[in-house]
């Protein structure tokens, strides 16, 4: 298990179950110190940019998360096509750059590998095919807003954007020429 030493992701909970799962931790190599930007911009990517920065510390905030984290994978594994790098090559200017393969979701690289079953494929892809990615979406906002909710009381961050006088005066910026009569 990859991850920064953010309380956020470590905790005692946390070791007490990995080491019940017989997972273990790993670091960034050493010497290595732009290792931990390729951990962190996961975190970025799915941690912090579904779940937000604030801490969940209750039953109800947990439950909303589990829904969450359900959804988010969907979207990801089902539905949300990744590039992957392949190799490098040369622009026209000599430039070294970076060469992908084709958007690919992470089902369709599964099947692709041939590494399942006639009866696995079929019961992945019915259920991609069940899924509808608009409902997804929506789902996936509705639970954002609920973690909000739950969080605004905790978070002084929260608390001071919903007061209306820290909002800018719209009306105080617009001038209106008046039209004079001659």
């Amino acid at each position: 298990m990859d991850f920064d030493n953010g309380t956020e992701f470590l905790n005692k909970a946390v070791i007490k179950w990995a080491a019940d799962m017989e997972i273990f931790f790993t670091r960034s190599r050493p010497y290595k110190k732009n290792d931990q930007a390729t951990i962190e911009s996961k975190n970025n990517h799915l941690v912090r940019r579904y779940g937000f920065y604030y801490r969940y510390d209750t039953d109800e905030e947990r439950a909303v998360l589990n829904r969450l984290w359900h959804l988010v994978n969907d979207r990801l594994n089902y539905l949300t096509p990744t590039i992957k790098p392949i190799s490098y090559g040369c622009s026209r200017d000599g430039h070294r750059r970076r060469l992908y393969d084709k958007p690919q979701t992470p089902l369709d690289r599964l099947l692709a590998a041939g590494v399942l079953s006639a009866a696995q494929q079929t019961e992945l892809l019915t259920y991609r095919n069940s899924l509808n990615p608009a409902a997804i979406a929506h789902q996936i906002a509705d639970l954002q807003a609920a973690l909000l909710r739950l969080a605004k009381d905790k978070t002084e961050q929260l608390y001071l954007a919903a007061i209306p006088a820290a909002l800018p005066a719209l009306k105080a910026g617009i001038r209106i020429k008046s039209k004079t009569t001659s």
